[in-house]
């Protein structure tokens, strides 16, 4: 067929259609259900294909159409196709297809601003993990009664069935339009990231117009359910020096069961907030003449921190790695030479200047650790060399951006590093990864999810070493998750500049994903320091460096077990494990005997003999989440026992003195989760 081409579905087959065909027209052509259920669609490039007829005839006549790539892409569906390309079509069962709702959803709480509030200005509304936002500037500030409107505005389009229509303008005419309305956002954005000779994406949903590459769902009516929750602060293009927005949260799903069961976890969320009860456990605190993003531990915190630490500590020598430790701060030059200077400063503290040069505060320990593994050379037989710290470093967070123990900036990494040869570089992964599954077994976590982010082969500039490296490190990685049976997600792209890498995210009590473990090949500072060892055969070669954190930082660990375990944290690491609790000041001798059996043993006692009512005690030390409150009077003395309050069961328990320790004992021991 003249001027046809080629679209392969899912299921192998290949439909030959004229060229210029949109992807609701192929879904129309398989059935009417699909075309309605169908939400956006993903193409990728397709080349010769033996068990196609149609190219087996083209290739017979000498001509091989274009080799099979991995180049896909989101499409609206009225999207036309130019060329051959394998289509999927995608619905509410596709987790892609959510991102693409959510955008759609950020431009119909746009839309609906602008009905209301037509002197607004706009920003950008990306859709994020949880829902979307949409940046605003418009003086006046945006109510509580705001939002309501804007909710039933966001209903009435939804009802109206408006299509989210995209045009193509001459980027003069479209700078134009934005000018005439006085959108100094999207001119921005069309200025910066268009050429002027090019036309611009432009959609079109009712009275709003927004510069925007897309893709969206065909219309404001397969919309079913979402939720505004608060405006927020934000400053034009992150600068505080800009005007300040107004950010306008949001979140929607396929389904209104859907929102329901994530606004259930949004309450869940709030009780677990670490900032609350981190406050209210008396853990840590963030002071304002210090500044802000700076975490002060509190003497309970500091426990929990010296339980994280020696745990990982312990396990760095058992597992073969040297403790060392680094300065926090460093000429300027070593961040030069690692090339955190060239890639990186935008995040560092400014330089301060010294006697003798300009010194950084160190965001990274790596180029310490290098610094270190050079100072000697190394032989093959030293290899691996792997260096273990728990290392203090400072990155300069934007102010809209920190978040409690989350996002700080002052905070410890667990950071390791391996230096090794190529050919030990499986072993060592195999050994991090191990590492990092038994993080999370002894602190609770039972159900992770995993990536691959690997590198873009044309994207060169933005990635360094050689195609053979990137190939054997990737490799390396997909071998070790594959033998170990690890369900992995590949993110093509998504690896660092200097090498790819394996993120794991674990699932809290709640269902929510957290970024913690991280294992990362790297070509590039072995590279740029010229680190080298002595080879079997004499001669002088380069390591390869393994990145590895696991806690991630003991901040952002801290606040993720605080969430997890709703501040009731298992016995091993609460910074309180008993509560002694004398019914009246002459059963104090008593209490403090079976106190010091506990000290004895290694736990963490607190005897209570303050003159207040026992149950105004019981409850005080329950608010304070502590695992077990011992009850102790005349009987419990006479008898050697105590009255056993176990946090989150209501029966007591009369038990032995001493079989409680051994029980306590037992418990601390096995780093039980659970009482």
């Amino acid at each position: 067929m003249a001027d046809s081409i080629h679209v392969k579905l899912p299921d192998g087959s290949v439909k030959e259609v004229p060229k210029g065909t949109t992807a609701l027209d192929i879904a129309k052509s398989i059935s009417p259900r699909l075309a309605d259920a169908a939400l956006v669609a993903k193409i990728e490039d397709y080349g010769f294909d033996s068990e196609n007829p149609d190219h087996a005839a083209i290739a017979k006549a000498g001509t091989v159409p274009p080799v099979l790539t991995d180049k896909s892409k989101l499409i609206d569906l009225t999207y036309s196709l130019k060329k051959d390309a394998k289509l999927r079509l995608l619905t509410d069962k596709d987790p892609e297809a959510l991102e693409v709702y959510r955008h759609s959803s950020a431009h119909l709480l746009a839309a609906a601003v602008l009905e209301l509030f037509p002197e607004t200005k706009l920003g950008h509304g990306p859709p994020t993990e949880s829902g979307f936002f949409y940046d605003f500037y418009r003086p006046t500030p945006f109510t509580a009664e705001d939002l309501e409107k804007i909710e039933k505005k966001m209903q009435e389009l939804v009802q109206q069935n408006i299509p989210y229509a995209r045009e193509f303008l001459p980027r003069d005419q479209g700078l134009a339009e934005f000018k005439k309305e006085g959108d100094f956002m999207k001119c921005h954005f069309i200025e910066q990231f268009t050429k002027p000779d090019e036309k611009i994406s432009i959609y079109r949903t009712g009275k709003f117009t927004d510069f925007c590459r897309g893709p969206h769902i065909p219309s404001t009516g397969k919309i079913k359910a979402f939720k505004l929750f608060n405006v927020a602060g934000a400053y034009w293009l992150g600068d505080e020096k800009n005007q300040q927005l107004q950010r306008i949260y949001g979140t929607s799903f396929f389904s209104k069961k859907d929102l329901d069961a994530h606004l259930q976890q949004m309450e869940e969320a709030k009780k677990r907030d670490h900032r609350v009860l981190g406050q209210q456990l008396d853990l840590f605190s963030i002071q304002e003449l210090a500044g802000p993003g700076l975490i002060f531990w509190h003497p309970k915190g500091g426990i929990i921190r010296k339980e994280m630490e020696d745990w990982m500590r312990e396990e760095y020598l058992k597992r073969g790695y040297s403790l060392v430790y680094t300065p926090h701060v460093a000429r300027r030059q070593l961040f030069f030479t690692s090339g955190h200077e060239g890639y990186y400063s935008q995040n560092m503290f400014d330089a301060m200047e010294l006697d003798d040069a300009e010194y950084r505060l160190k965001p990274m320990n790596c180029p310490g650790h290098i610094l270190i593994y050079k100072d000697s050379l190394k032989s093959y037989r030293d290899l691996p060399v792997r260096l273990g710290e728990l290392g203090t470093v400072y990155r300069y967070e934007r102010s809209g951006v920190m978040h409690g123990l989350l996002r700080v900036r002052g905070f410890t990494q667990d950071d390791s590093h391996i230096f090794c040869t190529p050919e030990q570089v499986e072993g060592e992964i195999t050994g991090c990864l191990d590492f990092a599954l038994d993080v999370l077994k002894d602190f609770g976590f039972d159900q992770f999810q995993t990536e691959l982010s690997t590198w873009n082969p044309d994207d060169r500039k933005n990635f360094v070493g050689s195609e053979e490296q990137w190939l054997h490190a990737t490799e390396s990685l997909e071998k070790v998750l594959k033998g170990k049976n690890i369900e992995y997600k590949t993110m093509p792209g998504e690896a660092a500049f200097y090498g790819p890498k394996i993120d794991i995210k674990l699932v809290d009590a709640i269902g929510r994903l957290w970024q913690l473990s991280t294992v990362q090949v790297d070509f590039n500072l072995p590279q740029r320091f010229g680190l080298e060892y002595v080879a079997e055969d004499g001669s002088r070669k380069q390591p390869v460096m393994v990145h590895r954190a696991l806690f991630g930082s003991v901040e952002r660990f801290f606040g993720v077990l605080i969430e997890h375990y709703a501040g009731a944290f298992p016995v091993w690491l609460s910074p309180v494990q008993v509560a002694m609790i004398p019914i009246s000041e002459r059963h104090a001798d008593y209490a403090n005997q079976v106190a010091d059996q506990l000290k004895a043993a290694g736990v963490r006692v607190h005897v209570d003999a303050r003159n207040e009512k026992m149950n105004a005690k019981i409850r005080e030390h329950a608010m304070q989440k502590i695992p077990f409150l011992l009850v102790v009077g005349d009987k419990e003395a006479e008898a050697g026992k105590v009255n056993v309050r176990t946090r989150g069961k209501e029966k007591t328990d009369d038990m032995d003195a001493a079989e409680f320790v051994e029980k306590i004992k037992k418990l601390i021991a096995e780093k039980s989760p659970t009482l």
